[in-house]
């Protein structure tokens, strides 16, 4: 599984992707998850997040505009497990 946190690198941004880190921590490590920052603004547009952070898991838009929770999160990697 892939998980991108879309952003430039704001404070929201940055507390998106420490809820991705704590949920994936929580998941489990087994599970072989790749988290990755991406701040490619054309990137973000490509794939339709003009807000951000903006959450991305296997190439599907999860979140634009908001910071989830890790609890949230959590629940959206177990969907796609």
């Amino acid at each position: 599984m892939k998980i991108e946190v879309l952003g430039t690198g704001c404070k929201s941004c940055e507390n998106l992707y420490q809820a991705v880190m704590e949920a994936v921590a929580e998941v489990g490590p087994e599970k072989q998850i790749v988290v990755e920052k991406v701040g490619d603004i054309k990137y973000f547009a490509k794939m339709g997040v003009f807000m951000t952070p903006g959450l991305v898991i296997d190439g599907t838009v999860i979140s634009s505009g908001k910071a989830m929770s890790a609890e949230q999160i959590k629940v959206k990697i177990k969907e796609r497990l």
